[in-house]
């Protein structure tokens, strides 16, 4: 079981990733400052609006030892870009997020 703190302001798509996490046996906190992750296993972030301002917010987090993982929105390629530039562990799609966002977790955790 990891801990996962997710920084995603959309409250509907938050709880849907909230509860998939939690189902695969993971403890999940949904916040709204990622500093909140200094003692996370894994940061999921969301990048489908205010994405540069999301960006700059995690990446002024020291994090040590804890995975990135963002999500965005699939038409925003530069989005994509720019967490990649900005160190995110991992960057997928959203529509990816919602499929299979716990057996991504999962791998993070297992392959870091």
């Amino acid at each position: 079981m990891a801990r996962v703190v997710a920084f995603i302001p959309d409250l509907l798509f938050g709880s849907k990733v909230v509860g998939a996490l939690q189902a695969a046996g993971h403890e999940v906190e949904l916040v709204s400052d990622p500093g909140a992750a200094a003692d996370a296993d894994v940061l999921v972030v969301d990048l489908t609006t205010e994405a540069a301002a999301r960006i700059e917010r995690v990446a002024a987090v020291a994090l040590p030892g804890v995975q990135t993982l963002a999500f965005y929105s699939h038409v925003e390629t530069d989005v994509r870009a720019q967490a990649v530039a900005a160190g995110f562990d991992l960057v997928i799609p959203r529509s990816r997020m919602a499929r299979e966002g716990a057996s991504v977790v999962e791998g993070l955790i297992a392959d870091p």
